[in-house]
């Protein structure tokens, strides 16, 4: 009765358990089919599901992923429980699915979320709801779906940190009042409306700021009431894919708000003769407009504008005019605007690119007063029109001037047209074919900045005035850089030939450099130290030889990081084989590899000691005679092991020590060869041959001696000469017939006491019977009996 809380208990825990094991089991199953779906969904907290035919949102995301890309997959719907557990998702990308409805709490868990893309789609309308909890929203993209309108009210009122909104699809036709509360700020609001008929005046105005305004519009009606309430909120406003038939009418209403709106841009605009007088005249009235900017818009007509009108109308605040591929249907039939001389004096900059401008007459010319910015760059110019477009008095005021990626092939006749702007400082006239260019030319006195850069100039001349403080000369072929040049701060040299950095006491103020991708092989310290002002040097793909000064050098110099432009993957070795392809900060080569003289200087020095150390050791161990003893000693191997008898000489060869020469000479001799019958000895002083190796001489004595005797004494086992015959000459003989020497022991002295040296002479002593010169004179008779038995034995 007691047990059974604990019973109930205890069951209560055991489902708790299985509960948890379930849902644990049910996780780890569903991260497995995410990964499985998504391979790249990993610890880097992004999942990378684009393009993978997906049918739906897959399931097992978890609070750990930050980005979600399922862009361009055949997604339809998005549920409700889609994205719940991504509560940490900054970014949502939806693009190009087939998504035509979404449940309304689908984002209620993303409070996080800062960009959602939804754009590409099939929505047919939207929903606030779906924005409702997006309170960190700020970017959002829904434009190409289907949708007609915005709704009745407004689908952004609770995204308070709305930074850039794109909306919009060819369906799009009705924008209305309230479509936008909510909304203050934003970056940019991006309206494709290319079909949008149907524009409520006011609707723009609750914001109270765009800084980027884009709108693609077609109507004009439209273009007037949009313009009207965008003067007081948008900083730069761009028009886009409208056709420009304005009649006459204000698009300044009388406020007392000051007019915002800096830049306008017409992009894929069109204008008219008719009406193009009408535009300019309206756009006055926006008094806060300082740059018009026109891009891949066509002009029909020939120039014939109503200049009357333009003229009474005012003085236009617009500072900058920029044209970017402006198509003129019949420009060669274009008029000269003259008339318009009033509305330019006031023009800073005008940039007209890729437009095919081929001159720009005098007479207009010369009323750019204030101009001090212009840009033709890709057009048609060529020198023999340049006399028309820079005349005299032309552009005072220009201090820049582009005229790159034109026709212009006489360097020389730039340079002389180009004189008649007192202020100009920065000329880039790259992208020319000039070539050749002339050993001296004129330029004006105040040039800072010259660009030659693509203009196939093969050498530089002094025609390259030494005024300037930037020049630019890259993508040419140039072989060398030998010109003087005291106030360059930056030099531009890449894509070139040169093999060498140029000298730095022609370019000493040099601060910047570029001379990559030439045919640099390495670059000294020497070198790097003399730019005594250097800041920033670009030697990056060059074909660099990694050789043990240069890399010593460059791995070793501080700061070398910070001075060359990118280092160290734009530095790679071209030589040795063995590291081609590796970049030069990352190589270390051998001590081998790198002092291959030194090392085998070294190994040539210690082979040289070497062959002196054997020498001196050969010339105090006597190792030369050696040598020639051996040879001796094997010449006698090769001989008979017994003379014939018709060669013997002698009856006994002696050895003995030269200290000895007294009792041999004078004892023992006088004795033997006075005997009867007499004994011929064989002496080295007297019976060696004159002129004849010693060694050869001692063979030759034994060879023809029936009988070798060997006088023993102290002064005989300490002589070198003995120890030769011994260890050379007498080895043969004792090993042949060791009866045939006679051993006479002068004095006594103990086997023991015998060097090492003597091996055979110790055994001799120990295993055979020796003559033992007597002191007593009574026992010297028997010694000399014993003697002469001995030697006719």
């Amino acid at each position: 009765m007691f047990n059974q809380p604990k019973q109930k208990s205890t069951a209560t825990h055991t489902w708790q358990v299985w509960a948890m094991y379930v849902v644990l089991a049910v996780s780890l199953s569903e991260e497995q089919a995410l990964k499985q779906v998504c391979p790249s969904c990993d610890a880097t907290q992004s999942c990378n599901c684009s393009s993978m035919g997906l049918d739906f949102i897959p399931s097992g995301l978890t609070d750990k992923i930050t980005l979600l890309d399922l862009a361009r997959n055949r997604i339809k719907h998005i549920r409700a429980h889609d994205l719940q557990q991504a509560v940490n998702l900054r970014t949502l990308l939806l693009q190009s699915n087939k998504i035509s409805s979404i449940d309304e709490d689908s984002f209620v868990s993303l409070g996080k979320l800062e960009l959602l893309d939804l754009s590409n789609n099939r929505l047919a309308h939207l929903s606030p709801r779906w924005f409702d909890h997006l309170v960190s929203l700020q970017h959002l993209h829904i434009h190409g779906n289907c949708y007609s309108d915005l709704g009745e009210s407004s689908p952004f009122s609770s995204l308070r940190n709305l930074s850039s909104l794109h909306l919009g699809n060819p369906r799009f036709s009705t924008i209305r009042q309230g479509n936008f509360e909510g909304i203050t700020l934003l970056d940019q609001l991006w309206i494709e409306g290319s079909n949008l008929s149907v524009y409520e005046p006011g609707s723009l105005k609750s914001i109270k700021k765009i800084n980027h305004m884009i709108i693609s519009i077609r109507r004009v009606d439209l273009f007037s009431a949009i313009v009207r309430d965008l003067l007081h909120s948008a900083i730069w406003l761009e028009i886009r894919e409208i056709k420009l038939d304005i009649e006459n009418e204000k698009l300044v209403q009388n406020s007392t708000l000051p007019l915002t709106i800096q830049k306008m841009t017409f992009t894929r605009a069109s204008f008219s003769d008719k009406y193009a007088s009408q535009i300019m005249v309206l756009l006055k009235e926006i008094t806060s407009l300082r740059e018009l900017e026109s891009i891949d818009s066509v002009l029909e007509g020939n120039g014939n504008w109503n200049t009357e009108l333009i003229k009474v109308s005012g003085q236009s605040s617009v500072e900058t005019v920029s044209v970017t591929n402006m198509t003129i249907l019949h420009f060669y039939l274009f008029l000269d605007l003259k008339g318009l001389e009033s509305q330019i004096s006031k023009l800073k900059r005008l940039s007209i690119a890729s437009s095919k401008v081929f001159m720009v007459p005098c007479s207009l010319a010369r009323n750019f007063l204030s101009l001090v910015y212009l840009d033709f760059h890709d057009n048609l110019l060529v020198n023999n029109r340049l006399s028309e477009t820079i005349c005299k008095d032309a552009w005072p005021s220009l201090q820049t001037l582009n005229l790159s990626k034109n026709s212009l092939k006489s360097l020389n006749q730039t340079a002389k047209y180009v004189t008649n702007l007192p202020k100009l400082n920065n000329l880039d006239i790259s992208q020319n074919n000039f070539g050749e260019i002339p050993d001296v030319c004129e330029w004006p006195a105040k040039l800072k900045y010259l660009n030659l850069s693509r203009t196939r100039i093969s050498k530089l001349t002094a025609c390259i005035p030494s005024t300037l403080e930037v020049l630019d000369i890259s993508a040419n072929n140039l072989k060398e850089f030998n010109l003087h040049l005291p106030f360059l701060k930056e030099l531009y040299l890449a894509k070139n030939q040169l093999k060498a950095l140029p000298d730095a006491a022609s370019i000493p103020n040099l601060v910047a450099m570029s001379i990559g991708r030439n045919k640099l092989s390495s670059f000294s310290k020497e070198e790097l130290e003399s730019f005594k002002k250097m800041e920033l040097l670009d030697v990056s793909a060059n074909n660099f030889i990694c050789s043990c000064e240069f890399l010593s050098f460059i791995q070793h110099q501080a700061g070398i990081g910070q001075m060359l432009v990118g280092w160290p993957e734009g530095y790679i070795c071209d030589s040795p084989l063995a590291v081609r392809g590796a970049q030069v900060g990352a190589i270390h080569l051998s001590l081998m590899e790198c002092h291959q003289s030194l090392v085998v200087s070294l190994i040539c020095a210690v082979f040289f000691l070497v062959i002196l150390v054997l020498v001196a050791i050969g010339y105090k161990y006597h190792a030369v005679w050696y040598m020639r003893m051996t040879w001796a000693w094997l010449r006698a191997k090769r001989k008979p092991k017994r003379a014939p008898p018709k060669d013997i000489c002698y009856d006994a060869f002696v050895s003995y020590s030269e200290n000895d020469s007294n009792w041999v000479e004078n004892v023992m001799v006088q004795e033997l060869e006075q005997a009867c019958p007499p004994f011929r000895l064989c002496l080295h002083k007297r019976d060696f041959v004159p002129g004849k190796w010693i060694v050869d001489n001692i063979i030759d004595s034994i060879e023809k001696s029936h009988k070798t005797l060997f006088v023993l004494s102290e002064h005989f086992v300490q002589s070198e000469w003995c120890k030769y015959e011994l260890d050379f000459s007498h080895f043969r003989l004792f090993d042949e017939n060791n009866d045939a020497a006679i051993l006479i022991l002068l004095e006594p002295i103990q086997s023991q006491a015998i060097p090492k040296r003597f091996c055979k002479l110790r055994k001799i002593m120990n295993t055979k019977t020796y003559l033992e010169w007597p002191r007593e004179e009574e026992q010297q008779e028997m010694f000399w009996e014993n003697l002469k038995a001995a030697l006719k034995s």
